[in-house]
């Protein structure tokens, strides 16, 4: 049969319904997941075609994967950062949706309390687990929407639940069905899917979600979880590692609009973030992320590095704040005490911060020869210099322009006095033995002690 398909306008053939394959034993792909070894990266060189949605979101779950990693965050603190986010995503919501737990009386107050506030972005979602009394919760909360858990590979169907996958999958259905049955949006989290059997459980499965939906006129979301990192970005490798491959069967073989398409990666391998772009990129709508990228193990995509690919990739910001993220990660050290690394991008102290001599020349010459973008504008934070016995006369330069907010004609150039005699003074402090980066309360006495004024 021939149909002219709404995704590429062109005529397409029927493609074949896969159905389930209820193997006997578990299908481990030994060959990439050797376990003994590094997993390996496989190439069919089958590629498929690109094709970005006309729009596309960021989805959060700080509050639910961001907390099995971490001391649970207060109620105060979850609606603190709630109205962050709202400010971060901007009027126009692309920061769509944020999920909580509600397992118990803290987590509900917090969900109470961020629902009080009446935004509309992020929606406020849930996470449950699979039992009938949990979806009537939901319902009696007011959440329109919550993720089940549906794990996919035989490793967690065969060793973790003890079942074949036909019993998995008729559990899966009939969890579905209930959370149907009082009117809430399943959002179904496929778990380990790079390393399920994709034609063999996931895409059939898949196929009875949608005709669920159908059925029922309820969407059912489909969430893509690459749960231990193993997703791989290039063109042409293999299933189930392919990202590009796991997106294009979900639209093309059991027929997933890309609103209902759901990526949720993590970090094992370094890859989170170019893995959740290429989601967006080849049909997904919705990517979902942590607040600096805190979550189980290697963590989460980091919810600010999408920001700044979602500006990347469409040309505009639409309307977010990034100068938020700022705030974000400012409440973190200060309010909630955790420690963000500080190479970290965007975040971390030293992401726009030089100490070598020569990049603070560029600095003082032009300050877009070595950041990034306009970090000030874009982030509410300038390019910074940290002194030390690498600095030279250009580094102690920029540090003082910087910090006391010198420019234009007030701008001191490296050859002026004060200059030499802070880097006699810094000098000194190493030939003495010193190893630590200079502060900036020690920089501004000897800058003071030159020259009262300042």
């Amino acid at each position: 049969m021939i149909d002219l398909s709404k995704r590429s306008n062109l005529l397409e053939q029927d493609p074949y319904k896969y159905k389930l394959q209820d193997v006997e034993e578990p299908n481990l792909y030994r060959d990439i997941y050797p376990y003994s070894e590094v997993p390996k990266i496989p190439f069919n060189h089958r590629r498929v075609p690109m094709g970005m949605p006309d729009q596309v979101w960021i989805t959060d779950t700080t509050f639910r994967d961001g907390q099995q990693s971490r001391a649970p965050y207060t109620v105060e603190q979850i609606v603190d950062l709630y109205k962050m986010m709202n400010r971060l995503g901007g009027p126009n919501g692309i920061i769509r949706q944020t999920e909580f737990f509600i397992y118990s009386k803290k987590d509900r107050e917090a969900v109470v309390k961020c629902m009080e506030l009446g935004y509309d972005f992020p929606e406020i979602t849930s996470w449950i687990r699979a039992v009938k009394e949990d979806f009537q919760l939901v319902k009696d909360m007011g959440i329109k929407e919550t993720g089940i858990l549906v794990s996919c590979s035989d490793y967690h169907i065969f060793k973790k639940l003890g079942k074949t996958r036909k019993q998995a999958m008729d559990s899966y259905l009939s969890v579905v069905a209930q959370a149907l049955e009082v009117g809430v949006r399943p959002r179904c989290h496929l778990e380990d899917i790079t390393r399920a059997d994709y034609y063999g459980f996931v895409v059939p499965f898949v196929n009875e979600l949608m005709a669920m939906s159908k059925e029922s006129g309820i969407p059912i979301k489909i969430r893509a979880c690459d749960t231990m990192g193993y997703g791989i970005p290039f063109p042409g490798v293999a299933m189930p590692r392919s990202v590009s491959g796991l997106i294009y069967g979900l639209q093309h073989y059991s027929d997933v609009p890309s609103e209902l398409l759901e990526w949720h990666g993590h970090n094992d391998f370094y890859k989170a973030v170019v893995n959740a772009t290429t989601a967006w990129l080849y049909g997904c709508c919705a990517v979902n992320c942590s607040l600096l990228g805190i979550g189980e193990r290697t963590g989460n995509v980091p919810l600010e590095a999408m920001v700044f690919e979602y500006a990347s990739l469409r040309g505009t910001l639409d309307g977010m704040d990034p100068t938020v993220i700022t705030e974000i990660a400012e409440y973190y050290e200060k309010k909630i005490g955790y420690r963000i690394p500080p190479m970290t991008p965007f975040v971390g102290k030293n992401f726009n911060l030089t100490r070598a001599g020569i990049h603070a020349d560029g600095l003082l010459k032009d300050e877009e020869i070595y950041n990034i973008f306009d970090t000030k504008a874009l982030l509410n934070r300038a390019a910074a210099v940290a002194v030390s016995n690498t600095s030279g006369m250009a580094g102690i330069a920029y540090w003082i322009n910087s910090y006391f907010n010198l420019s234009g004609e007030k701008a001191i150039e490296k050859n002026d006095p004060i200059v030499k005699y802070v880097k006699e003074w810094v000098d000194k402090e190493y030939e003495s033995g010193r190893i630590t980066s200079i502060s900036d309360e020690e920089l501004a006495a000897v800058v003071r002690e030159f020259n009262p004024d300042f």
